[in-house]
């Protein structure tokens, strides 16, 4: 199983930007499909942006055109760089493994969440 750690969170300014980074292990990382997810105080965990294993990406509406999510399969390193800031946007921010529902459409996390890392835009 991939084992995940999130970094790059901090305190920034609306209008500002910052790049989270996941540091994954695992021999088959490659082959995994994976995303970001968000959680604020009160509201519950929300999917932001997903990238499969063929670079294929996708992202919420909410943060579309202001975020975007990459990774680096020799480092076993998936980002998330975030510009245009803006105060809803804080929250934790984690990532993890996530897999297709063909039924469904939707994408489900299919690993253990990890700390996470915080991130917090001021007005």
């Amino acid at each position: 199983q991939v084992q995940l750690v999130e970094s790059g969170g901090g305190l920034v300014q609306a209008g500002g930007s910052l790049r989270l980074s996941c540091a994954a292990s695992g021999s088959i990382f490659r082959l995994k499909d994976m995303g970001w997810y968000r959680q604020a105080p009160g509201k519950q965990r929300e999917l932001v942006a997903v990238i499969t294993r063929g670079g294929s990406t996708n992202y919420a509406d909410s943060v579309k055109g202001r975020f975007t999510i990459s990774r680096d399969n020799a480092k076993n390193t998936v980002v998330l760089q975030m510009n245009s800031l803006k105060p809803e946007d804080t929250a934790v921010y984690y990532c993890n493994v996530v897999i297709l529902s063909s039924g469904s459409g939707n994408y489900y996390p299919d690993g253990r969440w990890g700390q996470g890392t915080q991130v917090t835009v001021s007005s």
